[in-house]
C-alpha cells in the first residue's frame, strides 16, 4: 500500500502543477466567469434550501430551524386533492400546445429568412420580429384586450361588420388555450430565432455550391443540407425547453385568467402563487413547486438519454 501511494504522489503533484499552470495561462477568462458563478450560486443554488420547508409546517417567526417536521404530509394533501388533476390537465396541455405550435415556429421562421438573399431587408424583419419579446405581458394582457374584447374589440368589431356574431374570447373557457397559445408566438417566435440564425451561419457555403453544381433545387438544399446543419441545435434546444415543460408562465396566466375560464386557466403557477402568497400556506405551495421541477428534471434526464440513445448529442 507504501508503495501504491508513494507512486501516486508524483502523479498527483504533476496534475497539480498542470492546474495551476493551466489557472495561471487562463486567469482572464476564469475571472470573467466569476460573476456568472456568483449569480448562479447566489440565485440558484442557496435558494434551493427553501425545499426542505416542503416537508415543515414552516412558521415564518420560526424559521427553518424551529419549524415542525411534518414529512411527505404536504405532498399526500397535494396528491389526494381533486385540484391536483384540474391543475395537471391545464398544465400538461398549455405545455403541449407551445412544444407542438410554438416551439417549431422560430426553426421555420429561421429556415425561411436563411434563404433571404437581400440583407438590408433580412436585418430590417429580424428587428421587428425581435421586439415584441422586450414588451411585457401586461401590455400583452392589454392589446388582447384591445384586439379580442366582446365590447368594440378589433376582431368582434370585423365579425360584426361582416354580419357574424360577436365571439367573447376573453371570458370563453373554449378559446383561452388558443389565446395564451397565439399570445407566446408573437411575443416569442423572434427572439427564439436568433440562436438557429447563429446555427445557419456556420454552415459551410461551399455545401451550397456543391449542391448547385449537382443540379439540387432550393428545397432540396434545405432538406439536405440546412436542416441536417442545425438538428443538434433543434435537438439540444428542445431538451431544455422540456426541462421548462410545466412553467407555462406566472405572469400571463395570472393577467388572462378570470372567474369564467378558471377551469381550463388555473395551473401550478397560479395554484402556487394563490397557495403561497394569498392563502400563506408557504410549506404547501413549495411542495407543489417542488413536484413541478422534479417532472422537468425527470424530462430532462430522459430526453438527453433518449437523445443519446439515437446517436445525437445531449446537453450533458
Amino acid at each position: 500500500m507504501q508503495a501504491v501511494s508513494l507512486n501516486n504522489q508524483p502523479l498527483r503533484s504533476t496534475k497539480r502543477l498542470r492546474m495551476v499552470r493551466r489557472l495561471k495561462k487562463h486567469y482572464w477568462f476564469y475571472l470573467m466567469m466569476l460573476p456568472g458563478l456568483l449569480f448562479f450560486i447566489v440565485y440558484k443554488y442557496m435558494p434551493m434550501w427553501g425545499i426542505l420547508i416542503s416537508f415543515q409546517d414552516y412558521q415564518p417567526f420560526l424559521g427553518m430551524l424551529g419549524s415542525k417536521w411534518v414529512g411527505v404530509k404536504h405532498y399526500a394533501t397535494f396528491f389526494q386533492d381533486e385540484t391536483f388533476w384540474m391543475l395537471f390537465r391545464n398544465t400538461f396541455i398549455l405545455a403541449t400546445y407551445n412544444i407542438v405550435f410554438f416551439f417549431p415556429l422560430p426553426i421555420i421562421i429561421s429556415l425561411m429568412l436563411n434563404e433571404v438573399r437581400k440583407e438590408s431587408y433580412k436585418r430590417i424583419v429580424q428587428t421587428l420580429i425581435y421586439i415584441p419579446h422586450f414588451v411585457s405581458w401586461v401590455v400583452v394582457a392589454g392589446i388582447s384586450f384591445l384586439f379580442l374584447s366582446s365590447q368594440g374589440g378589433i376582431f368582434n368589431s370585423l365579425l360584426e361588420s361582416a354580419g357574424r356574431e360577436p365571439v367573447n374570447f376573453l371570458l370563453s373557457k373554449e378559446w383561452f388555450r388558443t389565446v395564451i397559445t397565439s399570445q407566446v408566438m408573437w411575443k416569442e417566435t423572434g427572439w427564439g430565432t436568433i440562436i438557429f440564425l447563429a446555427a445557419l451561419a456556420g454552415v459551410d457555403p461551399g455545401l451550397y455550391e456543391a449542391a448547385k453544381i449537382d443540379g439540387a433545387s432550393r428545397w432540396r438544399q434545405m432538406w439536405h443540407i440546412t436542416l441536417p446543419a442545425i438538428r443538434s441545435t433543434i435537438i439540444i434546444l428542445l431538451i431544455l425547453r422540456l426541462g421548462h415543460f410545466m412553467d407555462t408562465g406566472f405572469e400571463q396566466i395570472f393577467l388572462m385568467v378570470n372567474a369564467m375560464n378558471r377551469e381550463v386557466g388555473e395551473v401550478f403557477d397560479t395554484y402556487v402563487y394563490s397557495m403561497g402568497i394569498s392563502q400563506g400556506k408557504l410549506s404547501y405551495s413549495t411542495a407543489v413547486g417542488v413536484f413541478k421541477s422534479t417532472v422537468g428534471l425527470v424530462l430532462v434526464v430522459g430526453s438527453n438519454w433518449l437523445s443519446k440513445k439515437f446517436g445525437e448529442d445531449g446537453i450533458y
